[in-house]
């Protein structure tokens, strides 16, 4: 196995991450996939909020609602020669020049790259900017790349674009901080302050896990605010269509020591679909402490993220461990209606996985916080085998109780928090390693759980405190107690005997007066 850098921002994505974009779900592959994998997106010609029209919220709703009543047209992504068949090492050698970012040298806090087609990228998306409230469309100019290279032809048609990337301000390098993403089907990316891009946010999840395959939905266009000179906020709109549904999105990007969105999303059913998810997200998870099956790495772990945190409606925080099963695992967490929910990486000590290129320790957290009443669902978790790092192999995402219905339109907002650690955080010990190897004897396996927190270290909270411990199906055995208040943690070891049963839920909770001092831990052993 080879392991490829993460490259600075300035430097263009490493083959790991083209792929993974490129590749739409990344994993979620192996679940199948409907038509609409091969129906990429043609440039969206959008003439009521095209070259020189005044653009406004409700047109771009009403834009979306219109197209909703059409039948879906399978699009097609024909590219031109050279760009065809591009391979890895000539598609990322192609830059847009410096002059062809949008309000670069105008200190306005943001700019924009135009992103080429080709290789993985082969679906057209328009770019548009919104000046003075007017819109002006983004060409495709010949003049506006650097090719490497590659023999490309005097003259080219507008073939469109991939997507964007978003640049903020100087970090103290002097290097260029890259804020964001957008290429690939509905995936997005972002980070905090000196953190690698990791997680990837999607605007919409529909049919995931079904018989037929996943559908993909896809951003066709994009309209960005030119931002005021020197701002922390850009806001972009964008429009979704895939078999199913039209969307209008909103997003708002302010970006500091972590960067925030704010997403408002107006759905437009074509079809009733009863599975569809809201928050999305997908990362990596290869292999940790807890979940190595037959690997022979050098590296002690690799992943992006190490568990689903959720704050439920009921103000429960729960922590489930993710892992790299041996055969795919669903699950889902029900809820009258959740707080926030968010595929974490808590891990942030390079010893903890001892990798150059990677640097997993620096891969955000993505926290998501509804706002408004989000009614009854489940926040959903996919655990999908991986045989190795490329593939994208957890998603989570809040799957609503109430189907989509043609012609009823449907609107949620939420709030990301691209962190270090996400801004609400809970007011107990967390877990902050997990820890599974052999057992006693037969299939028995021995689990550690280490919780950290302030009230660790009371003698007090120590006289009295208890694991609340179970396992369905399944037996725990020999659970045992290892305080270390100097520390501020305290670790809990166990055996879980599965007996014949080929899956057990165990949960975990620390008490102390009958009280609970921890969040909740809750774990799903399979073979």
């Amino acid at each position: 196995m080879s392991f490829l850098p993460l490259h600075p921002a300035t430097d263009g994505p490493d083959r790991r991450t083209v792929l993974r974009m490129g590749a739409g779900l990344g994993a979620a592959a192996v679940l199948g996939a409907t038509s609409a994998t091969a129906q990429q997106p043609q440039p969206l010609q959008a003439s009521a909020i095209g070259e020189g029209q005044r653009f406004s919220q409700g047109a771009l709703l009403d834009f979306a609602r219109a197209l909703a009543r059409r039948p879906y047209a399978p699009p097609t992504a024909e590219l031109p020669e050279p760009f065809a068949k591009l391979d890895y090492e000539p598609y990322v050698a192609i830059r847009a020049v410096p002059q062809a970012h949008l309000w670069a040298q105008e200190g306005r806090g943001f700019t924009i790259e135009p992103l080429h087609r080709g290789y993985a990228f082969t679906s057209p998306v328009s770019l548009f900017v919104i000046e003075d409230e007017t819109v002006r469309r983004i060409a495709y100019e010949r003049g506006k790349f650097d090719y490497g290279r590659l023999n490309v032809p005097a003259t080219l048609p507008d073939i469109g674009f991939s997507g964007f990337r978003i640049f903020g301000d100087a970090q103290q390098d002097g290097r260029t901080r890259e804020v964001g993403i957008f290429q690939g089907a509905s995936l997005y990316r972002s980070a905090a302050r000196g953190q690698n891009l990791g997680i990837m946010a999607r605007g919409l999840t529909l049919k995931l896990g079904e018989a037929k395959g996943e559908e993909f939905p896809a951003f066709r266009a994009f309209w960005i605010e030119r931002p005021a000179p020197l701002a922390d906020t850009l806001v972009i709109h964008a429009l979704l269509d895939t078999e199913s549904t039209t969307g209008a999105y909103r997003f708002t990007l302010r970006a500091g020591e972590m960067t925030i969105i704010d997403t408002e999303m107006t759905l437009f059913p074509r079809t009733a679909v009863e599975n569809y998810g809201i928050g999305g997200m997908q990362a990596t998870f290869y292999f940790g402490a807890h979940s190595r099956r037959t690997l022979d790495d050098v590296r002690p772990a690799a992943h992006e993220v190490q568990g689903l945190s959720i704050l439920n409606g009921n103000g429960e925080w729960i922590w489930r461990p993710v892992a790299n099963p041996e055969t795919l695992q669903i699950s889902a967490f029900v809820d009258p209606s959740p707080r926030g929910f968010g595929l974490l990486q808590r891990e942030r000590d390079f010893a903890a996985f001892l990798d150059e290129d990677q640097r997993f320790e620096r891969r955000p957290s993505l926290w998501i916080e509804p706002i408004g009443d989000w009614a009854a669902g489940a926040v959903q978790l996919f655990e999908i085998p991986s045989d190795n790092e490329i593939n994208d192999n957890i998603i989570s995402f809040w799957r609503p109780r109430q189907p989509l219905q043609p012609g009823v339109e449907a609107s949620y907002t939420y709030r990301q928090y691209w962190a270090w650690q996400p801004p609400e955080r809970p007011p107990l010990a967390t877990v902050t390693a997990t820890r599974a190897g052999r057992g006693a004897g037969g299939r028995r396996r021995r689990f550690t759980v280490e919780f950290t927190g302030d009230a660790l270290k009371d003698p007090q909270v120590l006289q009295s405190l208890k694991p609340v411990l179970s396992a369905g199906p399944g037996t725990v055995t020999a659970p045992r107690v290892m305080p270390h208040p100097d520390r501020r943690v305290c670790r809990i070891g166990f055996d879980l005997d599965p007996g014949t049963e080929n899956a057990c839920e165990l949960r975990l909770l620390l008490e102390a007066g009958g009280k609970p001092v921890s969040e909740t831990w809750l774990y799903r052993w399979t073979p």
